[in-house]
């Protein structure tokens, strides 16, 4: 990741050779930035960006062959994203890829150094799956049916894997919610406070627990939610914070 001058390693990828110039000069009058590389061609990019991981990546939305939703969705886990684009609309899709911000274009330098800004403090936060209790935020946007819901957390009973997809199992609703996300962006973009993981394949409301059997596997109402080996001690430890005998 950061290196001793604490400088994050920057890349820039656009298709527009004049949006890359744009950003490079961002970037490079911007001390706690480098820049480590640009490139017009998001095929290339990628297989450079997994060579080297750097730590923050300028994408455009829109480009031929592999967009930027597309792109984010490849590249190394420890490095961060930032969409550019000059359609609004797109901002919602950078929620389902826990993009750091997006810009629109034509980007304005106080707008980048606010995203900066973002990046840095996650990366300071970095490994710490309370970031996001610091907000006040209660909801977020979920696409599924091509439109974007906005669901509050309290809804939510569990989440489940479902191969490329997830699938929110909302209070009051019959059908679950299907949403073309990663358990892992689903995991960081909920409150760990009200929230945990316990499988691979499910993260549970806390409040909503109906109870724990003998082998501390979960009871949601009348669902029976199994708890991995991996998880078992997190939620042994839930238990006995929260029992009173």
């Amino acid at each position: 990741m950061q290196d001793a001058m604490n400088k994050m390693r920057c890349v820039i990828v656009d298709d527009e050779p004049l949006a890359v110039e744009l950003m490079a000069g961002y970037v490079r009058k911007t001390p706690s930035l480098e820049l480590v590389g640009t490139c017009t061609d998001p095929v290339s990019a990628l297989s450079e960006i997994r060579s080297t991981p750097p730590d923050l990546v300028f994408v455009d939305i829109q480009m031929p062959d592999l967009n930027g939703l597309e792109l984010s969705r490849m590249l190394p886990e420890q490095t961060m994203v930032v969409f550019t684009t000059a359609f609004k609309e797109y901002a919602f899709e950078s929620y389902e890829v826990d993009a750091v911000d997006y810009l629109l274009k034509p980007v304005r330098y106080q707008k980048f150094l606010e995203a900066v800004s973002r990046a840095e403090k996650r990366i300071q936060s970095s490994g710490d799956a309370s970031r996001y209790e610091d907000s006040q935020r209660e909801s977020a946007f979920f696409k599924a049916e091509g439109r974007h819901r906005n669901i509050s957390f309290s809804d939510i009973l569990y989440v489940s894997a479902m191969k490329d997809y997830v699938m929110l199992r909302l209070r009051g609703e019959e059908e679950p919610l299907v949403t073309h996300l990663t358990m892992k962006a689903v995991e960081e973009m909920l409150p760990s406070s009200r929230f945990m993981r316990v499988h691979r394949s499910y993260i549970v409301a806390l409040d909503k627990i109906t109870s724990i059997d003998g082998n501390g596997d979960i009871m949601l109402g009348n669902e029976l939610i199994p708890v991995s080996d991996t998880y078992r001690k997190a939620v042994s430890d839930f238990l006995a914070a929260n029992l009173f005998v």
